[in-house]
């Protein structure tokens, strides 16, 4: 049942990635179609056709490397001086495709009779624009949409009183040692895992005392060295009493809402205190909310969207380090499709029940959260402006329409139409710098993918 439950987790997130990559060169298919220039594909996709059928002048398909898509349009690019008239090169919006038509910059796609104003080149800025922002705004919109139904059918996350048992650690290290331990071995049990406390258990009381908050169980906890104390909890709606005797170990000296304290040098500074081996987190009921809190969740969402991607770099090192270093994977780690997939079926195995819920529904309303954050990635990486993403193209037509500006302005001739194309040493460059990242992060998901439940 888990390894089903997992497969319809992956599932569920290939489809909802395949969806969005269609949507995405919809935005770009219908204005272009809708401003007359001929597109000659429509695909999902790279890599060997699957599938496909022709639709009017339009081949539309399903490629077998489910990494993105694209649209061809003829003449993405003006011709070069002393091509042969009626010959233009055709490109895409796709960065993998677009990358290996201009590899083929010898091979030219002659234009049919009456195509010569259906070039995508010819087109006004404005209309460039509207072509090349079509998918990212595609993106935008679907993470709109999947936000609004979230926050205000299922509702925001809101910690309530008490305390829930996140993790049972297995054996008994003191904090000084954790990140060079590696194993159990030769290492007691911890009093949590002896005394049958489960993840997801919520902790009602400890020693008579009533639980409120996530620190009161290390209040609770700490000076009781050696001493038996009664832990009732609540598990599957019902509540049941576990006795456990805390151990003395190194922990870490925290404060009074519960975060470690470090000395002058940043170190954290740590003390010998009763150890029972659980991460508590607070509780949380999902509360709907008006539509009126909806646009203020979409900025967040972009802005830390756009902040994250900013820290893309930074924390490729940190990807490089997990996979062939043996450090652990950060939770807010870059993921690859592949990461984001293993991280739904996980959720839809059960391993995320502590903080997603136990029920179909809440694991659903989870991967829809997921689905909707891929497309605020999706809609703020497409704006970088560099080629061979849309931005690039965005920039370049912007380019055009101011350099036409200042020629207006100081009387000169209208300078025609810029050449992106002589833009594609950078989308080489950034191409392989994709590919790189992408291959890197994939690698890094298989053999150490990010643990969401820590």
């Amino acid at each position: 049942m888990t390894t089903l439950a997992f497969l319809l987790g992956v599932l569920f997130m290939a489809t909802g990635v395949a969806l969005s990559i269609a949507l995405h060169e919809v935005g770009h298919l219908v204005p272009a179609k809708r401003f007359g220039v001929r597109v000659t594909q429509y695909m999902v996709g790279f890599g060997p056709t699957l599938w496909s059928r022709k639709g009017g002048e339009t081949e539309y398909g399903v490629k077998a490397i489910p990494l993105g898509g694209y649209i061809r349009m003829i003449g993405m690019f003006p011709p070069r001086p002393g091509d042969e008239p009626g010959k233009v090169r055709v490109s895409s919006t796709g960065r993998f495709t677009q990358l290996v038509d201009e590899a083929r910059a010898a091979s030219l796609e002659e234009v049919r009779a009456g195509d010569d104003n259906r070039v995508f080149y010819k087109l006004s800025v404005p209309r460039k624009v509207v072509i090349m922002l079509g998918g990212p705004t595609m993106n935008l919109l679907i993470g709109v949409v999947l936000l609004t139904i979230l926050v205000t059918v299922h509702g925001v996350s809101t910690p309530q009183p008490g305390a829930v048992v996140a993790s049972v650690s297995q054996c008994v290290v003191p904090v000084t040692q954790v990140e060079a331990a590696v194993s159990c071995e030769g290492q007691p049990p911890t009093p949590a895992l002896s005394a049958g406390i489960q993840p997801g258990d919520r902790i009602v009381s400890i020693g008579g005392e009533v639980v409120d908050e996530t620190t009161d169980v290390g209040t609770l906890i700490r000076p009781r060295v050696d001493q038996p104390v009664d832990l009732v909890l609540r598990r599957d709606g019902r509540e049941l009493t576990v006795t456990a005797t805390p151990i003395r170990n190194v922990v870490p000296v925290v404060d009074d809402e519960g975060l470690p304290v470090t000395g002058s040098d940043g170190t954290p500074q740590t003390m010998e205190a009763g150890f029972l081996g659980v991460r508590s987190t607070a509780p949380v009921e999902f509360e709907p909310q008006p539509l009126t809190v909806v646009p203020g969740l979409i900025w967040n969402g972009v802005s830390q969207t756009a902040q994250a991607l900013v820290r893309v770099p930074e924390r490729m090192v940190g990807v490089w380090e997990a996979a062939f270093g043996g450090a652990e994977r950060e939770v807010d780690s870059p993921m690859s499709v592949v990461g984001v997939g293993r991280v739904a079926g996980d959720a839809g195995a059960g391993k995320y029940d502590v903080f997603v819920g136990e029920s179909a529904g809440d694991k659903f309303w989870f991967l829809l959260s997921l689905l909707a954050g891929l497309n605020f990635m999706l809609f703020v990486f497409n704006l970088i402006p560099l080629l061979p993403l849309d931005g690039g193209h965005v920039a370049g037509a912007l380019w055009e329409g101011l350099k036409r500006q200042i020629a207006r302005l100081l009387g000169r001739p209208d300078p025609g139409y810029v050449d992106v194309a002589k833009a594609l040493p950078v989308a080489y460059s950034v191409s392989m710098v994709l590919l790189g990242a992408s291959l890197l992060l994939i690698y890094a998901d298989v053999v150490k993918p990010v643990n969401l439940g820590g």
